[in-house]
């Protein structure tokens, strides 16, 4: 049996046999051909050109399809470049003057501009270079006349894995045979990541040695919500597995009877239920789930789907489509939250030494102004036509806060000088996702309408454990106490100067702590989705004393362990069948 930890994408537990995908083509070596052959390479080079462009064109059309607007702009891009002279012209150079064959041609002409991209200064250009390699791979297949592939031949129910995917072949894939997907490669803001991540299926990236350690197959268990890729599991590890996924989909069909019912606690306390969304198309599966509007709107991943960055047009068509889809209910915008493990440091070519540490969230928007005016721009727009609030991110000194609010002044003067229509008493709020931010709230309360804690950052800001790092992931906890005592310092905070504040980390999406957050006071929630039936069950099987009766017997721990034995015990007590929720092993 083989464990390896990765980076959970996608959530949900998948026991099958492995299907290994790998590079099929050839290892492409020099060749030439004679003066008389060029125009025959030429010939099929245009050809393969003709071809590729449709089988993007077919992938956008199946990705908008399948998976909705914005994962299917990711070929938009793709598009793009196999159409520009400046990668193409080349090409056709090479077999003219070279008398290169169209095959090294394409290999080595694509390869060269990756080579440009991974040299570029800012990452977000950087990782186009696996876009670049795509559009090699698609044009290779036609060249050498290899018009099946693997996948297409899937049989029977399987985990795919690979060092690797490609953002079309991960729309491709057949989810009616598809059922985990488990990759060496990728972060969580990958462009594979955000269309396979929209695909229902578990799937964990950044395994590492994962391909180089099983077979064609093998059995794999996939766990989307640990990170976790088990090969060959023992008869005991995969009897637990099977076990849980079984219990996950009877869970999933319990809890699906709590989506329409009221977060109200036994005494008649009412909790406001929020969702954490990256895209206007998941508001519909929001609602589905019961959410009451959206707490967080990831915008990085606007500039993750698009050949460049998104234009004001492009901020305000999604922010309007979302505004939309709520049907008046809010919509808070956080402003881009670009740098550090929002993007992947491996393919870096002059990476941050410590890039969390970094420029990164408000700080690079400080410093590229023109991309921040532009967004906000497009925020105030939308303002007009419902209920939308801002909101800055990784706050963590009075003058960043004062540096972005005079920004969203100046903003505001121009579009009213412009004669162009918004809200001018638009709530403008922070993330409170840093010590410093959590010890100042009392100052920071006089500035801003809300709070928003982002416990993802805090406990490892509190805690000096990097949270995507395996070997110290059992440090990273809400549990601990230091974490604890800021979040209820902030709320406290908010109560006195009458600011409102919720919590919008992945704590928010843990039954376990749901008591835990009422107790201390908090009233609004906001979180993933998928995760809204089981907070929902815990919240309307408690009341508020028992929950503040809870939180003073924790505030009184030194030790995680203590706080998070406690919390599973309480939880016990009000859920008859645990398995109604989800809480850690």
């Amino acid at each position: 049996m083989d464990i390896v930890k990765g980076i959970p994408v996608a959530p949900g537990v998948v026991v099958a046999r492995a299907f290994v995908l790998e590079d099929t083509l050839e290892r492409i070596s020099p060749e030439h051909v004679e003066e008389s052959g060029v125009e025959r390479e030429l010939d099929r080079l245009d050809v393969a050109f003709k071809k590729a462009q449709r089988d993007i064109q077919a992938d956008r059309d199946r990705a908008e399809a399948r998976l909705g607007p914005e994962p299917a702009k990711i070929f938009d891009f793709h598009l793009a470049l196999i159409r520009d002279p400046s990668i193409t012209n080349p090409i056709r150079t090479r077999i003219r003057a070279d008398h290169m064959t169209a095959v090294y041609a394409v290999a080595t002409g694509f390869r060269q501009v990756a080579d440009r991209f991974r040299q570029m200064d800012t990452e977000v250009l950087r990782q186009k270079a696996s876009d670049l390699h795509d559009l090699e791979h698609r044009l290779l297949v036609h060249l050498l006349g290899k018009q099946e592939d693997r996948l297409a031949r899937v049989e029977g129910s399987v985990v795919v894995v690979a060092h690797e995917l490609t953002p079309a072949a991960a729309a491709s894939l057949d989810l009616q045979k598809v059922r985990g997907l488990a990759l060496d490669a990728g972060g969580r803001t990958s462009h594979t990541a955000i269309v396979a991540s929209a695909l229902g299926i578990p799937v964990v990236l950044g395994l590492q040695r994962l391909s180089s350690a099983v077979r064609d197959g093998d059995l794999v268990i996939v766990d989307g919500d640990s990170g976790i890729a088990v090969v060959r599991p023992d008869p005991e590890t995969l009897s637990r597995y099977e076990r849980s996924a079984l219990r996950s989909r009877e869970r999933s069909r319990r809890l699906a009877e709590m989506a329409h019912l009221d977060p109200v606690t036994r005494d008649g306390t009412r909790i406001r239920l929020m969702g954490n969304i990256e895209f206007a198309h998941e508001i519909p599966l929001l609602l589905a789930q019961g959410g009451e509007g959206v707490g967080l709107f990831r915008t990085e991943y606007l500039y993750l789907t698009r050949p460049s960055p998104p234009t004001e047009q492009d901020h305000f068509e999604e922010y309007r489509r979302s505004i939309e889809l709520l049907e008046g209910r809010p919509l808070t915008i956080r402003t881009f939250d670009l740098g550090a493990d929002k993007y992947t440091q491996e393919r870096a070519a002059d990476p941050e030494r410590n890039p969390m540490l970094g420029l990164r969230s408000i700080r690079y928007c400080l410093q590229n102004l023109p991309m921040f005016r532009t967004q906000l721009r497009a925020i105030l727009r939308v303002s007009a036509l419902g209920p939308v609030r801002v909101m800055f991110p990784l706050i963590s000194t009075a003058l960043e806060l004062r540096q972005a609010r005079m920004v969203l002044g100046d903003v505001m003067e121009e579009l009213g000088e412009e004669g162009v229509e918004f809200d001018p008493a638009i709530p403008v709020g922070m993330m409170v996702e840093v010590p410093s931010a959590a010890l100042l709230a009392s100052s920071f309360a006089r500035e801003v309408s809300f709070f928003s804690i982002g416990t993802n950052d805090l406990i490892q800001y509190t805690l000096a454990v990097d949270r995507g790092n395996e070997r110290v992931a059992n440090l990273y906890t809400g549990a601990n106490p230091a974490v604890i005592q800021l979040v209820k310092a902030v709320i406290r905070t908010g109560r006195r100067f009458g600011v409102e504040t919720s919590l919008c980390g992945e704590l928010a999406s843990e039954p376990s702590f749901t008591m835990l957050l009422l107790g201390l006071g908090l009233r609004t929630l906001s979180l993933s989705a998928g995760r809204i039936p089981a907070v929902k069950r815990v919240i309307r099987a408690v009341d508020i004393e028992q929950c503040e009766r809870l939180a003073r017997r924790v505030g009184s721990f030194d030790s995680e362990r203590q706080v998070l034995r406690c919390l599973r015990e309480e939880l016990g007590q009000v859920i008859p069948d645990p398995d109604e929720c989800w809480t850690e092993d």
